[in-house]
């Protein structure tokens, strides 16, 4: 059954679904493609029905780079394109290993955290990499 979206759009949508600790993305009730950005139209069949699924977690590092910041200003970080198990790309960073360390082809696992007082969804590596 297709939910009625409620005011504010598909991110506001998101962002809520993430604030009360839920991380959701969007599953099209017509063709039934993943989608992520969220968006009011479905890119593979230009529906505009959407259900809110719980994705797997599941992914792999597609892309990786390394922000570098001074110690005092919190450290190097990574910025990752991580592709999930359900056919979508989404950005984030990968904890729990130097920023450095991580590599294309990565296995990955969802996870939320608070960052500056916001849920948001970063990853963690699957497996032993030390």
């Amino acid at each position: 059954m297709t939910e009625t979206p409620p005011p504010g759009g598909p991110d506001a949508t998101y962002f809520r679904y993430l604030e009360s600790g839920d991380w959701r993305i969007q599953k099209c009730s017509g063709c039934g493609a993943h989608v992520f950005q969220p968006r009011v139209m479905c890119p593979a069949c230009a529906g505009d029905a959407f259900d809110w699924v719980a994705p797997s977690g599941d992914g792999t590092v597609y892309s990786t780079t390394v922000i570098r910041r001074r110690a005092d200003r919190g450290g190097d970080y990574n910025v990752c394109l991580i592709d999930l198990a359900e056919g979508v790309r989404m950005m984030s960073r990968v904890e729990g290993m130097a920023p450095d360390a991580v590599t294309i082809g990565l296995p990955v696992s969802a996870r939320l955290t608070d960052d500056d007082g916001a849920k948001i969804v970063v990853f963690d590596p699957v497996g032993d990499r030390s």
